[in-house]
């Protein structure tokens, strides 16, 4: 009896330990980002190292909203990427249930056609995409930026839905559609609900695929600028080898900041499709 209480301690300590350790590798990095943005440049380095600035200054985000256009950048990534989520979501639902639910050997080469398409580099087809989105008029355009955006995601986005689909027991749409019920209202009122999870899983996953674009907004567009290359900006000091790295983590946290929200908004559906798909698997 003695023993087995012991070992419950232990066995509860352990898990502590081991939660405590990950969560301290996890912040730790992120609170060095956090601590580098609020301190003067002067002291970044100095040593013994400081865990707290003795001067924290806000300066860095002041110079990054006056002299890099921070909010105007901020504008236009919250566009692209919100505008790129819900249209690329409703396009790969579509997709997804087509590909789940009809069998034939074109839908299967067309499957395995856009799962190839993840492995191809973007550098690969840059020369003649550039040149298509400038013959097309859509180089330097939200529209031509959003479709971009969108063809990065849709590989992924319908691997997982359409695994998700396929475990649905297609027998509940067959008495749903007994009863009356439309294709697009199967869709609405049994597919979606039971997607929840999945949609809440790819949806963070593709936000912060599309933050971290650096490619795309970088090759093909001028004015339209977005977070994830407005480092590109940022002068460099003294010399062409110097980083200004208060800048730089300044900046670095304005691009966590959005995703940590993120998670914390829709954390419960993210653990749900975490489960869902552990069981699943």
């Amino acid at each position: 009896m003695i023993f087995n209480k012991i070992k419950k301690i232990l066995n509860s300590g352990l898990k502590w330990i081991l939660a405590l350790t990950v969560s301290f590798i996890i912040l730790f990095p992120l609170y060095w980002i956090f601590i580098s943005s609020i301190t003067p440049a002067g002291e970044l380095f100095k040593q013994p190292i400081d865990y707290l600035p003795d001067n924290p200054t806000i300066s860095n985000y002041i110079y990054l909203i006056y002299n890099v256009g921070l909010i105007e950048k901020v504008v236009s990534t919250l566009i692209i990427i919100g505008t790129t989520l819900i249209i690329g979501t409703i396009i790969c639902v579509m997709a997804s249930y087509g590909f789940a639910r009809y069998k034939s050997k074109g839908l299967s080469i067309a499957f395995m056609l856009i799962l190839f398409s993840m492995l191809i580099p973007n550098v690969v087809t840059a020369r003649p995409l550039y040149d298509f989105m400038r013959r097309v008029g859509l180089y330097d355009t939200y529209t031509g930026l959003i479709i971009l955006y969108i063809s990065k995601i849709i590989p992924f986005t319908i691997l997982i839905l359409r695994n998700f689909i396929s475990e649905i027991p297609i027998s509940i749409e067959e008495a749903a559609a007994i009863d009356g019920a439309t294709f697009l209202q199967k869709i609405y009122h049994i597919i979606l609900p039971l997607l929840k999870p999945a949609i809440a899983i790819v949806a963070i996953t593709n936000f912060i695929t599309c933050l971290n674009e650096f490619f795309i907004p970088l090759f093909y567009a001028n004015n339209i600028q977005v977070l994830s290359t407005a480092i590109t900006q940022l002068p460099l000091k003294d010399n062409m080898y110097s980083v200004p790295w208060d800048l730089v983590s300044s900046m670095g946290w304005i691009i966590i900041l959005p995703i940590i929200i993120f998670v914390a908004i829709f954390e419960k559906q993210i653990m749900d499709g975490i489960m869902a798909g552990g069981v699943k698997a």
